[in-house]
């Protein structure tokens, strides 16, 4: 198992690396829309918590 997992992290990596060679734009395009979801997630567990104590 612990070999598939391996295998499948370096396909990512190789994807990843692919992606970032082939189309910088696109790829800073892709992580600012992972930012902003995250930020967003974020800011909602954050409005959750705050209604919670009222």
């Amino acid at each position: 198992m612990a070999q598939v997992r391996k295998i499948v992290l370096y396909a990512v990596a190789v994807f990843i690396l692919y992606t970032i060679i082939t189309s910088p734009a696109r790829a800073a395009d892709l992580v600012q829309v992972g930012f902003e979801g995250i930020s967003s997630a974020a800011q909602g567990v954050g409005e959750f918590m705050s209604e919670l104590i009222k």
